[in-house]
Formats: C-alpha cells, sequence, structure tokens
C-alpha cells in the first residue's frame, strides 16, 4: 500500500490524519507526506524564520512514522486550484503512484484547505481514489468512514505537539476531543479514540472500505438488565 496525505499547512496532516497515518505504518503502508504551502503566515515571526522552523518541525513530526515530507512550497494563505498547484499534485501523484490521497475536506474552515481539496480532486482524477478527512471541529462534516486510531492517540498527541511554533496543546486538546467524539458516534469503545473521513463515490473508485485500517469494532447495544419494582 502506498499512501499520500497531502496537508495545506505543516501542522495539518498531525492534526487531521495522523493517526490514521500511523494505523497504516504499523500495517507497513508506504506513506509520503506532502505540505502545499510553507506556513509562513502561522504566526507573527519574521516568515523567512517561520518558514524555516515549520518545515523544521514537519520533519521532525514524520519522522515519528519514519516518513518524509515533500514541501510544495505555495505562499501560505494564497493558495488557489489554478494551473500551478494542479501540475504539481499531477507530477506528485504520477512520481509516487498512490493506492489512496487523503486530504482536507471540500467544505473545511480554511480557504487554503478548500483550495488543496479542489486541487487534489482535480488532479486525482479518476486515476485514484481520494479520501476528505474531517473538518475542524466536524462543522459541516458528514463521515462516511471511521479509523480507530486508540493504539495511535499518543504518538498523534506528540506529533502535533512538535509543532511548538503554533501553540499545539490547543490543537492536541482539540484533536483529542474530536476523535473521542468521532468514536462514540460510531459507537466505539469508551475511551476509544477515531478519525472520520468522507469519501464520495467516483468512477471507477465505488468502495474503499478494504483500502483503509480497521474501524471502530462494533458494540452490541444492550437493554437495561435492571429489574425496577
Amino acid at each position: 500500500m502506498k499512501i499520500l496525505a497531502l496537508g495545506a499547512h505543516p501542522d495539518d496532516i498531525e492534526i487531521f490524519m495522523f493517526g490514521t497515518m500511523a494505523a497504516y505504518a504499523a500495517q507497513g503502508a508506504e506513506l509520503t507526506f506532502a505540505v502545499a504551502t510553507d506556513g509562513a503566515r502561522g504566526g507573527k515571526s519574521d516568515p523567512v524564520i517561520l518558514a524555516r522552523v515549520r518545515r523544521e518541525e514537519a520533519t521532525a513530526a514524520a519522522a515519528l512514522l519514519g516518513a518524509t515530507p515533500r514541501f510544495l512550497d505555495f505562499p501560505d494563505g494564497e493558495l488557489v486550484a489554478d494551473a500551478a498547484l494542479i501540475g504539481a499534485l499531477k507530477g506528485l501523484i504520477r512520481e509516487i503512484g498512490p493506492d489512496l490521497v487523503i486530504t482536507h475536506a471540500p467544505n473545511d474552515y480554511h480557504a487554503d484547505h478548500r483550495a488543496l481539496s479542489d486541487g487534489v480532486r482535480i488532479a486525482a482524477s479518476f486515476g485514484v481514489p481520494v479520501l476528505h478527512a474531517d473538518t475542524m471541529g466536524g462543522t459541516g462534516f458528514s463521515p462516511t468512514h471511521y479509523v480507530d486510531i486508540s493504539a495511535h492517540a499518543e504518538i498523534k498527541a506528540q506529533a502535533i505537539r512538535m509543532h511548538q511554533s503554533q501553540d499545539p496543546d490547543r490543537f492536541a486538546d482539540a484533536a483529542r476531543t474530536q476523535n473521542l467524539f468521532r468514536s462514540g458516534q460510531c459507537n466505539g469503545a469508551q475511551a476509544s479514540q477515531a478519525e472520520a473521513f468522507r469519501f464520495e463515490p467516483i468512477f471507477p473508485f465505488g468502495d474503499i472500505r478494504a483500502l483503509l485500517p480497521p474501524a471502530p469494532p462494533i458494540r452490541t447495544v444492550m437493554v437495561s438488565t435492571k429489574k425496577v419494582d
């Protein structure tokens, strides 16, 4: 299995899909992380310095899974699904030959996320299926698939916290809350965590469940056995 994860900014893969990437790594999949923008506007520091620091942070986080990220270096905050972005994405997909591409949802909160999502959809065409990650806070997102990340929650939090330039505890806490909810949503065990995704079937890809790590196991719904006198 070859999996291509695409994030708009240097910490997006960690926040939205790192648990699933860890599950893939445990299965022996070949992972490629790609970051579309330089992240230079993600703070009040000098943009050149911040871009360098964020690249180093993303590299350290990816190394937790033995991956080396690719950086497309488009300007942060200015991403558009134009010929330049689509061409870069097509080249990356051709080079890697992934079995599955995972990226942002088309309705996520950040304009860069939405632009990358659109660009990936066009670049992938009918050559590779595209899976969309959960939105920030789950807003406006209806999952079709879930991945159990309970065994990988700790390394996901560690990866998010590699991004010290971004005040990462807020994202680690938000991701944990969301992943707990998503597991509960699909009747996962108490305290288990899951990442949620949405797949829109497009010919010739009708069903991608076989390409994903396991979902949380379904628990039997029991009625109360307590007798009330």
